[in-house]
């Protein structure tokens, strides 16, 4: 029986066959190739979930999502993650420092390495080492894997005075306002505009009811009826400015009886935008779960900023 071949830089990150051979080739002998392209696995692993947690906190729903879009996308974040790994001074050099101490703490050559999980405390070290923090775990720099994206952070800082302002007036965290304003435009992707193309400012899909005065933008948009997708035309509000969004959204939070009890969870990320769910805010069946993932997504790049 031959001996399973490792992975090439080209396979996917959740190969199991791949793995299998990783450990039989440690355990057999713990050769440093075999430590090194373990370590390139963990790494791609990781990176596979960090790409498919910023595509679920970034990604709307629409009318084209299905089976076979989800799986599409899954195979792309794998063969990204598999081309984003084993880079000068990434994480695997980090869990491969890690493999090696735990391998042989003393540093002296042993015949038969046991190849074992990292423990909680070498995770630590290595997610320490990674995202270049000091041993309380307090980010010193923005490591590249752990890094949001541009458009992420660019959006939080371009809307973070005007949430932060009308969180003092309001009560409701900035990061709640600025996860759910990034959820419902795409990061600033997919904002609502004006016939002419010019910004309507409606940053939180506010839809213009009967008892609306102010300007009003018509567009296309997703509903679900049935938890089915749909497109629609619809008539949302429109702004003079973003600051004015953030206020009558808060005004709309804060003084409507219908989200009443969205009010009650302002210490709590999951409870806020399951609340605003069960309140009817939005038809998507997961939008407690996409709104939780932006919010703590706004909450991670506001800590990073201060």
């Amino acid at each position: 029986m031959s001996t399973p071949s490792m992975l090439t830089p080209q396979g996917l990150a959740a190969d199991p066959s791949a793995l299998n051979a990783l450990r039989y080739g440690v355990a057999k002998g713990g050769d440093r190739q075999s430590v090194k392209e373990a370590a390139r696995q963990f790494e791609a692993l990781f990176m596979r979930e960090l790409l498919k947690s910023m595509r679920e906190a970034t990604q709307k729903s629409g009318l084209m999502d299905n089976d076979g879009s989800a799986l599409g996308s899954d195979l792309l974040d794998q063969q990204f993650a598999v081309q984003m790994t084993g880079m000068p001074g990434g994480l695997s050099e980090a869990i491969e420092r890690q493999l090696s101490r735990q391998m042989n703490p003393e540093g002296a050559p042993t015949e038969a390495p046991v190849f074992k999980p990292l423990n909680r405390s070498a995770v630590r070290a290595v997610q320490r080492e990674a995202a270049g923090t000091d041993v309380a775990g307090v980010p010193s720099t923005v490591s590249r894997v752990g890094a949001a994206s541009t458009r992420q952070s660019g959006f939080v800082a371009q809307h973070g005075e005007a949430a932060a302002q009308v969180a003092s007036e309001s009560g409701i965290p900035a990061s709640f306002m600025l996860g759910q304003a990034g959820h419902e435009t795409g990061w600033g992707r997919s904002e609502i505009r004006m016939k002419d193309g010019s910004p309507a400012f409606n940053l939180f899909g506010i839809k213009a009811g009967a008892n609306w005065k102010g300007k009003v933008a018509e567009i296309t948009t997703t509903e679900y009826v049935d938890g089915v997708p749909r497109k629609t035309v619809a008539k949302f509000r429109a702004y003079d400015s973003y600051a004015d969004s953030f206020r009558d959204y808060a005004r709309l939070i804060s003084q409507s009886p219908r989200y009443g009890k969205v009010m009650d969870q302002l210490d709590s990320a999951h409870g806020f935008a399951s609340s605003l769910q069960k309140a009817g805010y939005a038809t998507d069946p997961q939008y407690a779960h996409k709104l939780g993932r932006a919010i703590n997504t706004a909450l991670s790049l506001q800590r990073l900023n201060s």
